[in-house]
């Protein structure tokens, strides 16, 4: 593991923190040092007018979705990760895909979303994007053989979830199928929230008060602005505690948001979870997210959030994102260019991590 000690001498991370929208940070030696570096941007969305007429909350929803570009996948879109030099994205449909179709329907709207994007943007634009492909999760034993399709077929790079399905996470048996299929594969799962159950929304996120039916508002309290980050690092435990890593040691997932939570309580967990489960696990919780997870930067672009990460987790499984469109691609990569770490460790987030867990080259 890397902690603190191997962050830049003298100054250091925690006295020269910025936040994702300081944009005035002036240039230092480091980020001059690191304008060359190659970035794999490994949490990046789209979508399609089919898939927000699914799933957009209401009409201001839509509205912004389409306002922000997210299913633009062409000129403008490589010319935004030129200007931030981006060389490679790792596509994913917006949350939730297509995992609240049952079916059939389901089934096949994920073949045509996985297609569509291996058939046109991947072709169109060679080498500057990958993909992770979009399951139809009602269907576990659909979903194992779409990842196989999509993995020996087109080239996709692992699969992303969005939450819960049918009120059930990934650890649930009925998956097992398609983590048993992604173990085989030797490709890994990206956890990625969702909207909670309608039972956890109401009694967490619905705000009752006079004058008040902004319903809009309580939906982002249960996502990005708060209730996402807690979900997936409830399932990320979940899949720990319930085994899972020991029926599948080799499976990998990727957790975003710099860990959605866990380097704050890393401590914490690893002490009242450690000792509740030293007879019921194969192995010390810590070693869990040593050898089954990989963590990435998606829209967090703050010194002291990346500090702590790596004071538990290892570079090694630490990867950069930038949540694109919801976030900028050039503020994401003009902040890690200016991160005070030695370039060998800044050569393995940017892009060597991501090359090697999906055997890709920038």
């Amino acid at each position: 593991m890397i902690g603190a000690a191997a962050f830049g001498v003298g100054a250091g991370l925690s006295a020269c923190a910025a936040g994702a929208n300081e944009s005035t940070r002036e240039p230092s030696h480091v980020s001059a040092r690191d304008q060359d570096l190659p970035f794999i941007a490994t949490e990046e969305t789209y979508t399609t007018d089919e898939l927000i007429a699914l799933n957009a909350i209401n009409d201001d929803h839509t509205e912004y979705l389409k306002e922000i570009g997210l299913a633009e996948l062409g000129p403008s879109r490589i010319a935004a990760m030129d200007e931030a030099r981006i060389n490679v994205q790792v596509l994913s449909a917006h949350t939730p895909g297509v995992q609240n179709l049952v079916g059939q329907e389901g089934n096949d709207f994920a073949y045509r979303l996985n297609k569509m994007i291996a058939s046109g943007p991947m072709a169109t634009h060679p080498g500057r994007y990958q993909a992770y492909a979009t399951l139809p999760l009602q269907d576990p034993e659909a979903s194992a053989d779409e990842l196989e399709r999509a993995v020996r077929e087109d080239g996709f790079v692992g699969a992303m979830t969005n939450g819960f399905v049918g009120n059930k996470f990934l650890d649930h048996r009925d998956f097992e199928p398609v983590l048993a299929r992604a173990e085989a594969l030797e490709v890994p799962i990206y956890l990625h929230p969702g909207f909670p159950p309608k039972q956890v929304f109401d009694i967490y996120y619905g705000i009752e008060r006079p004058g008040y039916n902004d319903q809009y508002q309580d939906y982002i309290f249960s996502g990005s602005g708060y209730g996402w980050h807690q979900e997936v690092l409830t399932q990320s435990l979940r899949l720990i505690l319930t085994g899972v890593f020991d029926r599948f040691p080799g499976l990998q997932m990727i957790v975003g948001h710099m860990g959605e939570g866990l380097p704050f309580y890393y401590e914490r967990i690893v002490e009242d979870l450690g000792d509740s489960t030293e007879r019921s696990l194969n192995k010390p919780i810590d070693r869990y997210f040593d050898d089954n997870f990989w963590f990435t930067t998606s829209a967090f672009f703050q010194d002291e959030l990346l500090e702590l990460l790596l004071k538990y987790i290892s570079v090694d499984r630490v990867m950069f994102a930038t949540d694109y469109p919801f976030a900028n691609m050039k503020e994401g990569t003009d902040w890690f260019r200016s991160v005070d770490l030695p370039r060998e460790t800044k050569e393995k987030i940017a892009f060597r991590n991501a090359e090697k867990l999906f055997a890709i080259n920038v």
